[in-house]
Formats: C-alpha cells, sequence, structure tokens
C-alpha cells in the first residue's frame, strides 16, 4: 500500500508538505499541491481513515435512526427515497453512514439508541421516523450530539421539513380553481405532519370561505388502506357526500380508489381524489393520481449538508429549520365540475 512516505520520496518534498497537500490546506503553493496530488492519484494512494479520523478528531461515519409507526422499513417509499438522498449527499461529501439501532448488546446489557450512538462513535445523527414522542428518540436529540430532524421541530435541533402546510393549501386550491367546494379531507394519525397539513387545510377553507362540515373530516393511518377504504365508504354514505377526497398518502388513497370502484363509482367521473407524497406508483394506477410531490432528493440532501455542517463548523452553523417545497402534480383524478 502507498504511504505518504512514498510520495514525499517520489515528489523531492517533506512528508509534512505532502500531508498538507493531501489535505487540501493553503499554506503552500498552488501548483506544489496539484503536483502532489496528481502524484498520488498516480500511485494510487488511498488515505487510511483510522488515522484521518484520530487526527481531525471525527469518524466520518453518520448515524441514520430511521424508525416509523408502519414498521414497512425500506419499502416505506418516502422515506426510502429521503434516505437515499441523505446517503448519496453524505458519500460524497466523504462520510459513511450507519443505521442506529437499540438492538444491539455490550457487556450483555441492550444498548440505547444514544448508547449505541456512543457507542458507534457518530459525528452526527440524522432521525427520519415518526413516533418524536419515544423517550429514547427525544434522548438523542437532546444529547451533545450533532443531530437533524425530518419534519419535526425541537428547540436547539436543526430540522429538514417538506412543506405540509403549503402543500395541502396548494392542493385545496387546485380542486378550488376545478369547481370543488365539497372537498373532504381523510388525514394520518397525530403527529406534527399531520398537525401541519390539518392546519393548513382549516386556514385555506376559512380564507376561501368555505364552510366543510366536521364529517369531512376523517382520520386514517398513513398507508394503511383498509382505514382509506373504511373512511371513504364513510363519506360516501353521508346525506350531502362531497365531490372530491383528499387521502393521507399516495398508498392509502389505493385503498379509496378501491371503495369507490366497489360502489360503482368512476375516477373522476363520480368522485375526484387527490394523494400526497408523489410515490412513483401514483403514476402507474388508472387514473393517474392527482399529488403534492415532496421533494425527497433534497430533503435527504439537505439534512446531510446540515448534519455535516454541524459536525464540521459547528461555531458557524446556524440551528435553525429548512422547508423544502414541493408542487401539485396535475394527475387524472381530479376534474373540473
Amino acid at each position: 500500500m502507498v504511504s505518504i512516505k512514498d510520495i514525499a520520496a517520489a515528489c523531492g518534498v517533506s512528508v509534512a508538505t505532502v500531508s498538507k497537500a493531501l489535505n487540501d490546506q493553503k499554506d503552500i503553493g498552488a501548483a506544489t499541491k496539484a503536483r502532489i496530488q496528481a502524484k498520488a492519484l498516480e500511485m494510487g494512494y488511498v488515505p487510511n481513515s483510522a488515522s484521518r479520523s484520530l487526527k481531525l478528531r471525527h469518524t466520518y461515519n453518520l448515524g441514520v435512526l430511521y424508525k416509523e409507526n408502519t414498521e414497512s422499513g425500506l419499502a416505506h417509499n418516502f422515506y426510502a427515497q429521503v434516505l437515499d438522498g441523505i446517503k448519496k449527499k453524505a458519500e460524497s461529501l466523504g462520510y459513511d453512514i450507519t443505521f442506529v439501532n437499540n438492538s444491539s448488546y455490550s457487556g450483555g446489557r441492550k444498548l440505547s439508541y444514544l448508547e449505541h450512538c456512543r457507542y458507534r462513535n457518530f459525528d452526527g445523527v440524522a432521525i427520519v421516523c415518526v413516533d418524536f414522542d419515544d423517550k429514547e428518540i427525544l434522548d438523542v436529540i437532546e444529547s451533545d450530539i450533532p443531530t437533524v430532524t425530518l419534519d419535526y421541530t425541537h428547540s436547539g435541533c436543526s430540522s429538514v421539513v417538506s412543506d405540509n402546510y403549503g402543500g395541502i393549501r396548494e392542493l385545496f386550491k387546485f380542486a378550488y380553481e376545478q369547481g370543488h367546494r365539497k372537498i373532504a379531507y381523510i388525514h394520518g394519525e397525530d403527529s406534527s405532519v399531520t398537525d401541519e397539513r390539518v392546519r393548513g387545510f382549516r386556514d385555506i377553507c376559512n380564507e376561501m370561505e368555505i364552510d366543510i362540515p366536521l364529517d369531512y373530516i376523517q382520520k386514517a393511518a398513513y398507508r394503511d388502506t383498509m382505514a382509506a377504504h373504511l373512511r371513504t365508504e364513510k363519506l360516501l354514505r353521508l346525506p350531502d357526500p362531497p365531490t372530491c377526497i383528499f387521502y393521507p398518502d399516495d398508498f392509502a388513497t389505493i385503498g379509496g380508489l378501491n371503495c369507490l370502484y366497489r360502489n360503482g363509482l368512476k375516477v373522476p367521473d363520480d368522485m375526484s381524489i387527490a394523494g400526497f407524497d408523489g410515490i412513483e406508483i401514483a403514476r402507474y394506477i388508472d387514473p393517474t393520481l392527482t399529488t403534492y410531490v415532496q421533494n425527497t432528493e433534497k430533503l435527504g440532501n439537505d439534512m446531510a449538508d446540515k448534519l455535516i455542517a454541524l459536525v464540521e463548523y459547528p461555531s458557524k452553523t446556524v440551528v435553525d429549520t429548512i422547508v423544502v417545497p414541493g408542487y401539485v402534480f396535475h394527475g387524472d383524478s381530479l376534474k373540473p365540475i
């Protein structure tokens, strides 16, 4: 294996000069730096991560704490795409990622999430989950380890959030422009994401002076097709049913779609529907789904960028909330009336 000493000998410079060039320091000449870096590449030099970590006091390993209520793991379209965004951005900046778990043991004792983070010596942790009421997750957020959360704000912790409030408003405006006034909303279970979406829905109704009956607001778990089916059935049995139904997410919308078909209704001729997420399957169902597309790649990228900034420049990086907008995809499931 090629060492720094080998490169120094080949270039006729000191080991210290080679070290400065490979670490892209500014106190050596640009020409010398370029020559050394070119020689290192030519000789096939690979930096020793252990030595680099010891010297710079970083492990260049980020933890990803991923836990969501449906327990669908990486099959969850939305979270899988966000995680991919984190991975790609982190790797492009020289970091590895490792999933945090609370199933590891040390000395015969099960480790908590925080203990696992300390055991692995993560530089920082990206928290991608739904249950932020879990004490073990809050312990990580409130620790001295740099953390960034997805779709959840906490004092002293940076977060990256999808524009849930603005997204549902944009979806409502689109349905309104198509002539719909009787718009029902089947929202997800209680969470900060749901709170923002419901608040956005109610606010835009008030601004548009649209009186939405209480029975039009229903609750069903995210990604639960059966719950969406049952809530849709309930809406159809109302004396004055809606003309358009919003669902908690694109996946759950499939349950609503099946309910409408089983009741002999056509989408969008008899009922318009819309989802929320923008997962790929929404483009292939018939009719194509009108939905609010969340920018999952940017959500993941921004989480990695913010986390690495907190790790490398803690005194210069502002702890804040980054809001990532999406857009309404005009599918065929919502038509003018």
